[in-house]
C-alpha cells in the first residue's frame, strides 16, 4: 500500500490487538481501517506503542489542501471533515471502505479532545442543540411556511438525541 500523501510504502504496525498502517520514514501519517480509529481515540486507550514508534521525515512538505486518494480503494477520493463536534481536527475518510487517514500528530490531537465516549456524546449533543437553535429561531420568526418547516426540522433533531456520535460497533 502507498501513502496517500507522500507515496512512501506504508508499513503495518501492531498496536495492541490491532494492526494499523503507518507511513514510517515518510510523512508520518497513519491509516486506520474501518472501526480501528475508535480503539485509539481516547486518552485511556493504549496508543503509546503506536505514537512513539513513527519516524517522520521532516524534509517532506505536505500540501494539506490536496485531495487524497484512499490507499486501499482504487480511484476513491477521501472526504475531509472534522472528526468531532469540537471541530479541531480534520481527518480524511474513505466513503467506500470507512477507513481514516490521519496526518502526523492528528491522533494525539484527537485523543486530547475528549476524555471519554460519554464526553464525546455530550459534545455532539451540545453542537446539534446550538446548530438547531441558531437556524430554527430564525425560521420560527418567519412566515407560516418557514415556521412549519422549522417545526418539522426540530422534530427530526429530536430523534438525533438518541443516536450516539461515532458509535463503536457492537
Amino acid at each position: 500500500m502507498k501513502c496517500p500523501v507522500c507515496e512512501n510504502d506504508i508499513t503495518p504496525v501492531k498496536a495492541g490487538e490491532v494492526t494499523v498502517d503507518v507511513c514510517d520514514g515518510g510523512c508520518g501519517g497513519i491509516w486506520f481501517d474501518n472501526f480501528e480509529l475508535q480503539k485509539f481515540d481516547e486518552p485511556q486507550e493504549n496508543a503509546t506503542q503506536l505514537l512513539g514508534n513513527i519516524t517522520k521525515n521532516k524534509a517532506i512538505q505536505i500540501d494539506y489542501s490536496k485531495k487524497r486518494q484512499c490507499p486501499k480503494c482504487d480511484d476513491i477520493t477521501m472526504m475531509r471533515h472534522f472528526f468531532s463536534a469540537r471541530r479541531k481536527v480534520e481527518v480524511d475518510e474513505c466513503p467506500n471502505c470507512g477507513g481514516y487517514w490521519l496526518d502526523a500528530g492528528e491522533l494525539a490531537l484527537i485523543r486530547e479532545e475528549h476524555q471519554s465516549e460519554q464526553e464525546k456524546q455530550m459534545a455532539a449533543e451540545r453542537h446539534l442543540d446550538e446548530l438547531s437553535k441558531k437556524h430554527l429561531e430564525t425560521m420560527l420568526s418567519g412566515n407560516r411556511k418557514e415556521t412549519e418547516r422549522a417545526k418539522r426540522i426540530s422534530h427530526v433533531f429530536s430523534f438525533t438525541r438518541s443516536i450516539r456520535y461515532r458509535t463503536r460497533p457492537t
